[in-house]
């Protein structure tokens, strides 16, 4: 759509006169430009190509705004390529007491449980298909809708080598004996790394582009410590609300983040190779 004509379809859609649109940071799937209105508080809009449905990214939000007290932007119209939402300003970096606020925001939003591991509906983690058939065992859950699926689009697409891929299929039949069945059901976020969290105040004010269903809560704090992580503060915040396993450090961590691991292979290339053959090894395969 051209800018004119975007410009006078979200002034439509808000009600509003629409006196600026400028790129947010962001957008490597979407384009994401903030809205200045002649009165009344800034909008956010993403505006898609067509290559994944926006109105799925509204889903998610709409489903933490309801089940979860995270600071989550509340959505004002979503269509398969335009999603318009509010706008949560915030430019700081996180630092000791907002990551002590994230500890406690996350704490309590894995305290939300589910009936079964998945969702009532698939997801998009990125620009990628997350399927989320309801499954009572995490284990299973973990291997054939997270493990197994993504290990398969990688092979299709051109980016897994043959002999990795035969490495991550051993390892997905001996999960049995290396993870475990949590106590239920946890709701993750599901993407949450630090492009993702808005801080202001020294306070966590929003939280952004969800990927989430229901999940052992490790697998969350799994992405949460993989590349340079959230700091220390973030996990003892976390802990003392709900305990974290030692075996979670030692172990279950670089298992779960074979997930996110092959999504940025997918995504970003073939500099993600190495650690995936690293956590693999880590384990004998």
């Amino acid at each position: 759509m051209a800018v004119s004509g975007l410009q006078q379809r979200i002034a439509e859609l808000v009600g509003r006169d629409l006196r600026r649109m400028r790129p947010l940071a962001g957008g490597k799937i979407s384009q994401v430009l903030r809205l200045d209105f002649a009165s009344g508080a800034p909008l956010v809009a993403k505006v898609g190509d067509g290559s994944h449905d926006l109105r799925i990214e509204a889903y998610m939000l709409r489903y933490l705004h309801q089940h979860s007290a995270l600071p989550i932007p509340e959505v004002w119209h979503d269509e398969p390529n335009l999603l318009i939402m509010e706008h949560i300003a915030g430019d700081e970096q996180l630092e000791q007491a907002s990551l002590r606020h994230l500890g406690q925001l996350l704490a309590a939003c894995h305290q939300v449980s589910g009936s079964s591991y998945g969702l009532e509906r698939d997801t998009l983690i990125g620009p990628l298909h997350q399927p989320n058939p309801p499954t009572d065992s995490w284990i299973e859950f973990f291997r054939d809708q997270r493990l197994l699926c993504i290990t398969g689009v990688a092979r299709e697409s051109g980016e897994l080598p043959s002999a990795l891929e035969a490495r991550l299929l051993r390892i997905a039949d001996s999960l049995h004996d290396l993870l475990i069945e949590p106590a239920g059901p946890a709701l993750i976020h599901g993407d949450m790394w630090r492009t993702n969290i808005i801080v202001r105040d020294g306070r966590i004010a929003g939280i952004i582009d969800p990927a989430l269903y229901y999940a052992h809560n490790e697998m969350e704090l799994a992405y949460m410590a993989l590349f340079d992580g959230l700091g220390q503060e973030f996990f003892a915040a976390y802990h003392e609300i709900l305990p974290i396993d030692q075996a979670f450090y030692e172990s279950r961590r670089h298992i779960y983040n074979l997930y996110p691991l092959l999504v940025h292979l997918i995504i970003f290339g073939q500099k993600y190779i190495q650690p995936l053959k690293n956590s693999l090894a880590r384990f004998g395969f």
